[in-house]
């Protein structure tokens, strides 16, 4: 389809336009605010994003951030009646969590644990 081709009945003069991404910098260059972010605090971000759109009450959820020798340890607060979502089936809720917080540590250069808190 070129750049001057319409779309559908009643839009005579509505064409279709690339959009223009040429101001975006890579993913891979290095961010110039990089100094000034707490450790782990994409790690953190992620951790408390997921477990609040799993949970049935996201108020309750707290996440403590401690510096340990190999990385972060994350600790996760739910609620109790939570408890179970968040762990899933066989842990595997809370193992794709654990995998994609360690993905977003090692983002910051750094790796990351994660405990799930009675």
């Amino acid at each position: 389809m070129s750049d001057d081709a319409t779309l559908g009945e009643g839009r005579a003069n509505a064409t279709f336009e690339e959009p223009d991404f040429s101001g975006l910098a890579a993913h891979d260059e290095l961010d110039e605010d990089a100094g000034n972010r707490l450790a782990g605090g994409t790690a953190r971000s992620v951790l408390e994003h997921v477990a609040r759109s799993i949970v049935d009450e996201p108020d309750a959820v707290v996440v403590e951030v401690e510096e340990a020798r190999g990385g972060l340890r994350l600790s996760l607060h739910v609620a109790p009646s939570d408890m179970g979502r968040i762990i899933g089936k066989r842990g595997r809720v809370a193992q794709a969590m654990r995998a994609l917080v360690r993905a977003a540590a090692s983002r910051e250069g750094t790796d990351a644990t994660v405990d799930i808190v009675d």
